[in-house]
């Protein structure tokens, strides 16, 4: 038996080496096909650029208590270090030496630290919270989060908090807040602090995708770069009186050159459909990012081209329709000396790797940024410091820069950065800041109707399994590197006919002491 993984995100990661691991497959037989020269791990990036300064798309938070099929796949990769110790005892060590627990969760215009123990929910706000995470997903349908929640409750300290901590819109999928409501009803009552988030020990292209990467090529995993996926070709068969889809073939271009792959005997496809950072561009110190949408990198167009006529394969608009419902813009600063890092570190409380977010909940932009444990990179010279930021709203003029943050290069959002925490600009001398433009970062959090999204193996298919965060699996969250994982692991599970089985959603919504917490939370 073959497999072939049309895109290399870390689904595809995940996917490879549970066919190795758990299927018995030769590592031989499987190949990731990737368009970029050599970007494997999708969203999990981290990089080193020409001029030294450093680039992050995201940087994904991880927990102990949920992250269930992550961490079952962690445990066999070997860490990058003589220890011998797995990607997952690492990772456990290392918050167990780095504790979180946020001292400076918002921050308002006049750069008070907000008391964050008090949810401010009025007992209308309580009622309506109610309301929604007892509403069944067939009610919610593709509604909207503002369908549910009244104006005053997005003016309270947990709307904020958890608004940026998850990224949510209010006019973000209802059904999507629900599951996220219960799914980390755990981390509700210490929202404030962020204590149950878990890093890793450097950036996770390096802690997560690398060691990962490593493990596949060691187990004869080929990785082919610069290799377009432009069709696949699926034959359905409705003889039988029930639709039957096959994949037959798989048309790829590398170098200008096309070749057909003939997927008919003994082969599995594994195909990331649509993805979060596609189109996404990068600005510099003084220049803003491209304005680039899927035109520009035709990342949607295979999807919308396997689903026409197939229902069972989703429906790609729902999610890639509107790019300012998406979008939102990172930024990567290289500070080059420590006075950023040792006035942030002062003002916050927190030394760096223990705070998590700072928001500034008064910016136009709704600006956060975060300090990470120093180095963020395995090369990053001495006296060199990274740190990361975020803003939901790049289309907003800013506060101290008169102009939206995606009109703006690195020079001016430090700017607009200090004057929110009202800094000296000497702290961003000799630093680098790259921004970075998402214009699908929050697309599968897009308002969606059932059968928007596949199962990671559709009713029919024979071959095809769809491995991304635009696959429908009940009770889990997107926007995790674990429901990226546990779609692979339930799309190769259910095509090999694995009998192991995938570690179940850890329900902490049904703990009694959980939602006790949760309760006495609530009306704080």
């Amino acid at each position: 038996m073959k497999a072939y993984f049309i895109g290399s995100g870390i689904g595809a990661l995940a996917g490879a080496a549970f066919l190795v691991r758990d299927a018995g497959m030769n590592g031989r037989d499987i190949t990731i096909f990737e368009k970029h020269p050599h970007v494997f791990g999708g969203a999990l990036d981290g990089s080193r650029l020409a001029d030294g300064a450093y680039s992050l798309r995201g940087g994904r938070m991880l927990t102990t208590e949920h992250y269930e099929c992550t961490w079952d796949l962690l445990d066999s990769i070997p860490a990058l270090d003589p220890s011998g110790e797995s990607v997952r005892a690492r990772t456990v060590a290392f918050n167990t030496d780095h504790v979180a627990h946020s001292r400076a969760r918002l921050v308002d215009r006049h750069r008070h630290k907000l008391e964050v123990r008090h949810m401010g929910l009025s007992m209308h706000d309580r009622l309506e919270l109610v309301r929604l995470l007892e509403a069944s997903e067939d009610r919610l349908g593709d509604s909207a989060i503002t369908d549910w929640l009244s104006a005053p409750f997005f003016e309270t300290p947990f709307w904020l908090m958890w608004q940026t901590t998850f990224a949510f819109q209010v006019w973000h999928s209802a059904v999507e807040l629900k599951r996220y409501l219960h799914r980390f009803m755990n981390e509700f009552p210490r929202i404030e602090t962020l204590g149950g988030v878990k890093r890793t020990e450097f950036n996770q292209y390096d802690s997560i995708v690398l060691p990962l990467e490593r493990w596949l090529t060691a187990q004869g995993v080929r990785f082919e770069g610069n290799t377009l996926v432009t069709d696949i070709s699926i034959e359905t068969d409705s003889e039988s009186g029930e639709r039957r889809h096959t994949v037959t073939s798989l048309t790829i271009e590398r170098d200008g050159q096309q070749q057909c792959i003939d997927t008919r005997h003994d082969t599995l496809v594994f195909y990331q459909n649509g993805s979060m950072t596609d189109a996404t561009s990068l600005g510099t110190h003084e220049t803003p990012p491209p304005k680039l949408t899927r035109a520009d990198s035709q990342g949607w167009a295979l999807w919308e081209k396997i689903a026409q006529g197939r229902p069972e394969f989703g429906n790609p608009a729902a999610f890639n329709r509107s790019i300012p419902e998406s979008l939102w813009e990172s930024f990567t600063v290289t500070c080059r000396n420590p006075r950023f890092f040792d006035a942030m570190q002062a003002f916050s409380g927190n030394a760096a790797g223990t705070g998590g977010l700072v928001t500034f909940k008064d910016s136009r932009w709704l600006m956060s940024v975060v300090l990470y444990h120093q180095p963020h990179f395995p090369d990053q010279p001495e006296g060199v410091q990274v740190f990361w930021g975020y803003a939901l709203h790049p289309d907003r003029v800013g506060d101290f820069v008169a102009k939206p943050m995606s009109e703006c290069g690195g020079a001016e959002i430090l700017r607009e950065l200090c004057g929110h925490l009202n800094f000296d600009s000497a702290v961003f001398e000799e630093a680098t800041c790259v921004p970075c433009r998402l214009p699908y970062i929050t697309a599968m959090f897009m308002p969606r109707k059932p059968g928007d999204r596949p199962l990671p193996v559709p009713k029919g298919s024979t071959n095809l399994g769809f491995i991304s965060q635009f696959v429908e699996i009940p009770d889990d969250v997107v926007f995790t590197v674990e429901y990226s994982v546990r779609a692979a692991q339930t799309a190769v599970y259910a095509l090999t006919g694995v009998s192991r089985p995938i570690p179940p959603v850890t329900r902490h919504d049904h703990d009694p002491r959980v939602l006790g917490r949760s309760l006495f939370k609530a009306f704080a």
